[in-house]
């Protein structure tokens, strides 16, 4: 929507024909964006091989445990031509692995990539409210390109030069957000939320240190701006799951209520299999790993963790 906003001839593609033919019919996505109109430049297809044909710039949004089959079918259908960025925030769940490696892995050597992260949620862009993101990539000419495309008077890109920053900031944050809505959801107050964000960010750069980022990538957009924007805010999915969480809802049917994908329940496990792996301490992750698959409680979780040894910041 944000480019077709420009004027550019754009098409969605969904997998789910109904969806696609509501759309179609109602100009607009009336279940997750009411009452915004699509741009008249935006299309909307069921058809992948149609999406495929009909630009070079391809821009994959689906959730994180789609992304590796998604990516799959279209391997075969991209030729040199193509452009490829993607906008899903997380890591594979079985392997371990950052997006670009999954991506590197299915498609031919050299093939350029780029993702995009940062604070955003979908009804503010859609509105045109102000937005700012990054974009990391494999080369700058391919950032350089993608910047073009999705800029527009409201929604501004920058470009960061840590490719690994970038993906693991946009995979941590939603576990952190859980975390955070849980301790609202027990009560707890603002000093102990800021704690986790605070301490969250601490385990989101030990993380990816350790798996070649910089410091200093945590610190911008995708990193610390995500982060805040995904703990503190009820637009968040992430954080209204752990809200309920909070209250004594069980997993289960907290995530029937949200209705949508909540990134940071398997997310969970996968980044704290992850620290495991690699000895990385994350406090915060293993306690939330402990209350949604181990059947601990938040206030067992909030104990476990004040009662840590003392340490420095």
């Amino acid at each position: 929507m944000a480019v077709a906003s420009k004027g550019f001839s754009t098409m969605l593609y969904a997998r789910k024909e109904s969806a696609v033919k509501a759309m179609q019919q109602e100009r607009a996505n009336v279940r997750y964006l009411p009452g915004i109109p699509f741009p008249p430049s935006l299309e909307i297809t069921a058809s992948l091989d149609e999406a495929l044909s009909f630009s070079s710039n391809i821009l994959v949004v689906v959730p994180s445990h789609n992304f590796k089959e998604v990516m799959q079918s279209i391997a075969s259908k991209l030729t040199f031509k193509h452009k490829l960025a993607w906008a899903t925030k997380g890591i594979d769940i079985g392997s371990g692995k950052l997006l670009s490696e999954v991506a590197a892995s299915i498609f031919e050597k050299g093939t350029e990539f780029a993702a995009f992260s940062g604070p955003t949620f979908a009804g503010e862009l859609a509105r045109g409210m102000p937005t700012a993101i990054a974009v990391a990539g494999t080369s700058h000419e391919h950032c350089a390109l993608w910047c073009e495309i999705m800029h527009t008077p409201t929604f501004r890109i920058y470009e960061s030069q840590d490719f690994v920053g970038l993906q693991l900031g946009g995979a941590v944050k939603n576990v952190i957000a859980i975390a955070a809505g849980m301790s609202d959801g027990l009560g707890y107050g603002a000093n102990a939320r800021t704690a986790l964000i605070t301490r969250g960010l601490a385990e989101m750069i030990r993380l990816g240190v350790a798996l070649g980022a910089t410091e200093r990538g945590f610190m911008g957009l995708s990193g610390l701006g995500d982060l805040v924007l995904t703990c503190t805010d009820n637009q968040s999915r992430n954080r209204r799951f752990g809200v309920m969480l909070g209250k004594g809802i069980n997993a289960e049917d907290a995530l029937h209520e949200i209705g949508q994908v909540v990134e940071g329940y398997t997310m969970t496990r996968a980044i704290s299999n992850l620290a495991q792996k690699l000895e990385v301490r994350m406090p915060i992750c293993h306690e939330l790993d402990g209350v949604l698959y181990h059947g601990h409680s938040g206030k067992e979780a909030a104990r476990a963790l004040l009662s840590r040894a003392l340490t420095s910041e």
